[in-house]
């Protein structure tokens, strides 16, 4: 199978129809599926070098998809869904998934993100693949060192960690982190932000990863 084929799974026609159009314009081969049996299996077989894997499918969900696929596979794997929350998001990195795009989705930005996630994973491991993030201690470790974080700075961290190179406004931030508390404003997470930076350059980075986009927001990015 080509280094370049592009696996959509995804049961609505109409978005894979039209994912697969952009692809192949942009000069990717594709495999389609619109249900989940038998993606696993082709996978093995095929070697695709990126799937893109709709959540909620007729037969096995995206999220078993995608487990059964780290099992054997580090393939780059972009999760498509309709509704998202931090809490799904999280998950689905937990079992493995590279990147999210929530429906509905430009299918310009959809291949905008393949081609990154293609030219991160043809390159050698990044700061991505090299962290550490313990859920239940609240730490997060990067080579031999590990910092703590508060519960907020945690959450906070995932969710820019979640999506790498996209800008998090602060009133989305607010609404995805701070979901329980009321009395929470700009400057509140422009101060968990530093304090944040000032606990990561505790750890033997390069380069800063959470980088501030002047006008509108944050952003994590490795370099």
């Amino acid at each position: 199978m080509n280094e370049l084929t592009i696996l959509i799974v995804e049961d609505d026609i109409d978005i894979s129809d039209i994912l697969q159009m952009y692809l192949q314009a942009a000069g990717f081969t594709t495999k389609v599926f619109n249900v989940g049996d038998g993606v696993v299996s082709w996978v093995k077989d095929n070697s695709p070098a990126l799937a893109i894997l709709d959540v909620n499918l007729p037969g096995k969900d995206g999220m078993t998809i995608c487990r059964e696929i780290r099992e054997f596979s580090h393939m780059p794997i972009i999760m498509a869904t309709e509704k998202i929350t931090e809490t799904d998001r999280l998950t689905g990195l937990d079992i493995g998934a590279d990147d999210y795009v929530c429906k509905p989705f430009s299918v310009k930005e959809v291949v905008a993100r393949v081609k990154a996630n293609l030219r991160r994973s043809a390159g050698t491991p990044g700061i991505i693949s090299k962290l550490t993030l313990d859920t239940d201690k609240f730490s997060l470790s990067y080579q031999t060192q590990t910092i703590s974080l508060t519960a907020m700075e945690f959450s906070l961290f995932k969710l820019l960690y979640s999506s790498p190179g996209r800008v998090y406004s602060r009133a989305q931030i607010m609404d995805l982190v701070y979901q329980d508390y009321r009395d929470v404003s700009d400057r509140t997470v422009d101060s968990h932000i530093r304090n944040l930076r000032k606990k990561l350059s505790e750890l033997p980075l390069a380069h800063n990863l959470i980088h501030s986009i002047y006008g509108a927001g944050y952003k994590f990015e490795e370099i």
